[in-house]
Protein backbone atom coordinates (compact mmCIF):
# COMPACT_ATOMS: atom_id res chain seq x y z
CA UNK A 1 0.00 0.00 0.00
CA UNK A 2 1.45 3.43 -0.89
CA UNK A 3 2.29 5.80 1.89
CA UNK A 4 1.57 9.49 2.13
CA UNK A 5 4.37 11.42 3.81
CA UNK A 6 4.64 15.05 4.74
CA UNK A 7 7.98 16.81 4.99
CA UNK A 8 6.71 18.93 7.91
CA UNK A 9 3.95 18.44 10.45
CA UNK A 10 0.88 20.61 9.99
CA UNK A 11 0.77 22.45 13.32
CA UNK A 12 -0.24 26.00 14.26
CA UNK A 13 3.44 26.99 14.32
CA UNK A 14 3.95 25.69 10.77
CA UNK A 15 1.25 26.87 8.37
CA UNK A 16 0.16 24.48 5.63
CA UNK A 17 2.23 24.71 2.42
CA UNK A 18 -0.75 26.04 0.45
CA UNK A 19 -1.10 29.04 2.79
CA UNK A 20 2.47 30.07 1.94
CA UNK A 21 1.90 29.97 -1.81
CA UNK A 22 1.81 33.10 -3.92
CA UNK A 23 -1.56 34.00 -5.41
CA UNK A 24 -0.35 32.79 -8.82
CA UNK A 25 0.71 29.38 -7.50
CA UNK A 26 -2.46 29.00 -5.44
CA UNK A 27 -4.53 29.81 -8.54
CA UNK A 28 -2.59 27.18 -10.51
CA UNK A 29 -3.20 24.66 -7.74
CA UNK A 30 -6.94 25.40 -7.74
CA UNK A 31 -7.19 25.32 -11.55
CA UNK A 32 -5.44 21.96 -11.77
CA UNK A 33 -7.68 20.53 -9.06
CA UNK A 34 -10.81 21.86 -10.80
CA UNK A 35 -9.74 20.69 -14.27
CA UNK A 36 -9.19 17.22 -12.73
CA UNK A 37 -5.56 16.80 -13.79
CA UNK A 38 -4.14 16.82 -10.25
CA UNK A 39 -6.73 14.24 -9.09
CA UNK A 40 -5.86 12.16 -12.18
CA UNK A 41 -2.17 12.41 -11.29
CA UNK A 42 -2.94 11.35 -7.72
CA UNK A 43 -4.89 8.29 -8.93
CA UNK A 44 -1.99 7.40 -11.23
CA UNK A 45 0.54 7.80 -8.40
CA UNK A 46 -1.50 5.71 -5.96
CA UNK A 47 -2.28 3.01 -8.54
CA UNK A 48 1.41 2.69 -9.39
CA UNK A 49 2.43 2.40 -5.73
CA UNK A 50 4.25 5.70 -5.37
CA UNK A 51 5.25 7.29 -2.07
CA UNK A 52 3.66 10.76 -1.97
CA UNK A 53 4.77 13.96 -0.25
CA UNK A 54 4.24 17.69 -0.52
CA UNK A 55 6.67 19.57 -2.71
CA UNK A 56 7.58 23.18 -3.45
CA UNK A 57 5.33 25.66 -5.26
CA UNK A 58 2.15 23.72 -4.54
CA UNK A 59 3.43 20.60 -6.27
CA UNK A 60 2.83 17.10 -4.94
CA UNK A 61 5.73 14.69 -5.45
CA UNK A 62 5.28 10.97 -6.08
CA UNK A 63 8.34 8.72 -5.85
CA UNK A 64 8.83 5.22 -7.23
CA UNK A 65 6.83 5.32 -10.49
CA UNK A 66 7.66 2.09 -12.38
CA UNK A 67 5.11 1.77 -15.19
CA UNK A 68 6.50 1.72 -18.74
CA UNK A 69 4.70 4.82 -20.04
CA UNK A 70 5.82 7.53 -20.18
CA UNK A 71 9.49 6.70 -20.27
CA UNK A 72 11.01 9.91 -18.85
CA UNK A 73 12.67 10.14 -15.45
CA UNK A 74 9.89 12.43 -14.22
CA UNK A 75 6.62 13.72 -15.60
CA UNK A 76 3.81 15.96 -14.47
CA UNK A 77 0.05 15.49 -14.41
CA UNK A 78 -1.61 18.63 -13.06
CA UNK A 79 0.32 19.54 -9.91
CA UNK A 80 1.51 15.94 -9.39
CA UNK A 81 5.12 15.21 -10.34
CA UNK A 82 5.87 11.50 -10.65
CA UNK A 83 9.49 10.34 -10.39
CA UNK A 84 11.06 7.08 -11.43
CA UNK A 85 13.16 5.38 -8.73
CA UNK A 86 16.46 6.51 -10.29
CA UNK A 87 15.46 10.20 -10.67
CA UNK A 88 16.26 12.75 -7.97
CA UNK A 89 14.04 15.83 -7.55
CA UNK A 90 16.70 18.48 -8.16
CA UNK A 91 15.80 22.17 -7.97
CA UNK A 92 16.29 22.49 -11.72
CA UNK A 93 14.06 19.54 -12.55
CA UNK A 94 11.38 20.74 -10.13
CA UNK A 95 11.42 24.17 -11.82
CA UNK A 96 10.98 22.43 -15.19
CA UNK A 97 8.08 20.31 -13.91
CA UNK A 98 6.53 23.34 -12.18
CA UNK A 99 6.35 25.05 -15.57
CA UNK A 100 4.51 22.01 -16.94
CA UNK A 101 2.02 22.28 -14.04
CA UNK A 102 1.38 25.87 -15.13
CA UNK A 103 0.93 24.71 -18.72
CA UNK A 104 -1.77 22.28 -17.56
CA UNK A 105 -3.61 25.17 -15.91
CA UNK A 106 -3.31 27.45 -18.97
CA UNK A 107 -4.53 24.69 -21.29
CA UNK A 108 -7.51 23.95 -19.00
CA UNK A 109 -6.28 20.52 -17.97
CA UNK A 110 -6.79 17.47 -20.14
CA UNK A 111 -6.53 19.36 -23.48
CA UNK A 112 -2.89 19.89 -22.49
CA UNK A 113 -2.23 16.18 -23.05
CA UNK A 114 -3.55 16.32 -26.63
CA UNK A 115 -1.61 19.51 -27.35
CA UNK A 116 1.56 18.16 -25.72
CA UNK A 117 1.54 14.83 -27.59
CA UNK A 118 0.75 16.59 -30.88
CA UNK A 119 3.73 18.90 -30.28
CA UNK A 120 5.90 15.90 -29.34
CA UNK A 121 4.92 14.15 -32.59
CA UNK A 122 5.79 17.28 -34.58
CA UNK A 123 9.14 17.45 -32.81
CA UNK A 124 9.86 13.78 -33.63
CA UNK A 125 9.11 14.45 -37.30
CA UNK A 126 11.37 17.51 -37.33
CA UNK A 127 14.25 16.28 -35.16
CA UNK A 128 13.78 12.60 -34.29
CA UNK A 129 13.30 13.68 -30.66
CA UNK A 130 10.00 14.42 -28.85
CA UNK A 131 11.35 17.45 -26.97
CA UNK A 132 13.66 19.50 -29.21
CA UNK A 133 10.91 21.30 -31.16
CA UNK A 134 8.11 20.77 -28.67
CA UNK A 135 7.11 24.28 -27.52
CA UNK A 136 5.94 22.96 -24.14
CA UNK A 137 9.35 21.42 -23.42
CA UNK A 138 11.19 24.43 -24.79
CA UNK A 139 9.18 26.76 -22.52
CA UNK A 140 9.79 24.48 -19.52
CA UNK A 141 13.53 24.42 -20.32
CA UNK A 142 15.07 21.62 -22.35
CA UNK A 143 18.28 21.31 -20.34
CA UNK A 144 16.47 21.58 -16.99
CA UNK A 145 14.26 18.69 -18.11
CA UNK A 146 17.27 16.59 -19.05
CA UNK A 147 16.92 17.04 -22.81
CA UNK A 148 19.55 17.87 -25.43
CA UNK A 149 18.44 20.02 -28.33
CA UNK A 150 18.71 18.21 -31.64
CA UNK A 151 18.93 20.00 -34.98
CA UNK A 152 16.00 20.16 -37.38
CA UNK A 153 16.25 17.43 -40.04
CA UNK A 154 14.05 19.12 -42.66
CA UNK A 155 13.46 21.09 -44.71
CA UNK A 156 17.00 21.16 -45.97
CA UNK A 157 17.95 24.14 -48.03
CA UNK A 158 20.44 23.87 -50.91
Amino acid sequence: MPTVASSRPNTPSSPSPSSRLSARLRLRQLCNAANLTTPLGLVLALASGCRIQRGPEGLVLAFGYRWAFPDGGAFTVGNMVLFRPHTAPTARLLEHESRHATQYAWCLGLPFLVLYFTAAGWSVLRTGDPASRNPFERHAGLVAGGYCERPVRWPRRP
